[in-house]
């Protein structure tokens, strides 16, 4: 049976693709055995090749990391136009927002942070000044005060709805990662509450969100002090505020 036909047989959708993208990867014909396994298996596809395409990159993903997803890069675009000096990807994952950012404005300099071990090593293969810690507490102090743009794509997932998540996320991807707590916006809610210490006056703090969060979400903003509004694009909804001068 032919890759193809192992990896449709296995419910993967894009199959030749899949295909082409395992047979490029494969060092040999063994290795090219052992990635459609893992595939067919339901690793997902970006940790099979160690690597996913993000804003016309190509990002170093590692096994158990958060594969960024293409509707976060109208968080990218929305900073990109703000040209900050200095930008804290929280929530870093892979580090693939901020990867993405430092190419795009080479003047900048990027910070990124995760509570996670295994995404902060995974986030150090694409960016350098890379922290673990729990969101702001992993920063050097002395950039309170002193960040233009906060790019937080916070885990947002209702606790009780990632059991509906696809496969693929749910038990490949960290928990920490997709789970937002009850409403699915708690990480998000302390993040607008504690930048407003790091921002400049005038700095700016987005986040992705689901539509239907999108009003709470707006509130948490407005509620730590932020002018606030929706910009949604497809099937992305961001939340972008800007920190009072």
């Amino acid at each position: 049976m032919s890759t193809v036909d192992r990896l449709r047989a296995a419910g993967c959708v894009f199959a030749e693709e899949e295909a082409a993208l395992l047979h490029e990867a494969a060092t040999s014909p063994q290795h090219l055995e052992e990635m459609v396994a893992q595939r067919v298996a339901g690793l997902p596809l970006e940790h099979v090749v160690g690597w996913a395409e993000f804003c016309g990159q190509r990002i170093t993903i590692t096994k158990g990391v958060f594969v960024p997803r293409h509707r976060t890069e109208l968080l990218v675009d929305l900073a990109t136009e703000l040209s900050p000096n200095t930008v804290v990807d929280m929530c870093c994952g892979s580090g693939a927002v901020g990867a993405v950012l430092q190419l795009r404005l080479p003047k900048a300099t990027v910070y990124a942070a995760d509570i996670d071990p295994v995404a902060v090593a995974c986030a150090r293969k694409n960016l350098a000044n890379v922290f673990e810690g729990d969101l702001f507490d992993a920063l050097p102090t002395h950039l309170k005060g002193t960040i233009d743009v906060v790019v937080a794509n916070v885990p947002y997932v209702p606790t009780d709805d990632i059991q509906f998540m696809p496969t693929e996320a749910r038990d490949y991807e960290a928990r920490v990662a997709l789970d937002g707590g009850t409403d699915g916006l708690e990480v998000l809610r302390r993040v607008a509450a504690q930048s407003s210490s790091w921002l400049k006056p005038g700095g700016h703090l987005m986040s992705e969100t689901s539509e239907r969060q999108a009003p709470e979400a707006l509130r948490a903003f407005t509620g730590a002090g932020f002018q606030a509004h929706l910009v949604t694009s497809e099937d992305t909804t961001a939340v972008v505020g800007r920190l009072a001068k």
